[in-house]
């Protein structure tokens, strides 16, 4: 059974980059139609897709976040890994990834989360 652990620090400060890295066990992140996305959920707020890399390693981005995102896979650990630059105290949130099947829409695996706190 495919697993999905998200690790990284807890405390970005503003203006820096944030970097988070999901650890997929299980289960390959180059498996035929898989899509592995990174969601986030601010505090008290709703969740917001932040983009995804396929099984084909092309990544794809939220409109609203792409000028500062990036993601990447590392296959021989069956990692896949978050960058958000510049963050601001807005960006503090619950981080997941998630991984779903056949497209960008479908999320039936997910990370526990892990909270990210932007602050000086």
């Amino acid at each position: 059974q495919v697993q999905l652990q998200e690790s990284g620090p807890g405390l970005v400060k503003p203006s820096q980059t944030l970097s988070l890295t999901c650890t997929v066990s299980g289960g390959s992140i180059t498996t035929n139609y898989y899509y592995w996305s990174w969601i986030r959920q601010p505090p008290g707020k709703g969740l917001e897709w932040m983009g995804a890399i396929p099984y084909s390693g092309s990544a794809y981005y939220s409109p609203s976040l792409k000028s500062r995102t990036s993601i990447s896979r590392d296959t021989s650990k069956n990692q896949f890994t978050l960058q958000l630059s510049s963050v601001t105290p807005e960006d503090t949130a619950v981080y997941y990834c998630a991984r779903g099947y056949g497209g960008l829409a479908t999320k039936e695996v997910w990370g526990q989360g892990t909270l990210v706190t932007v602050s000086s």
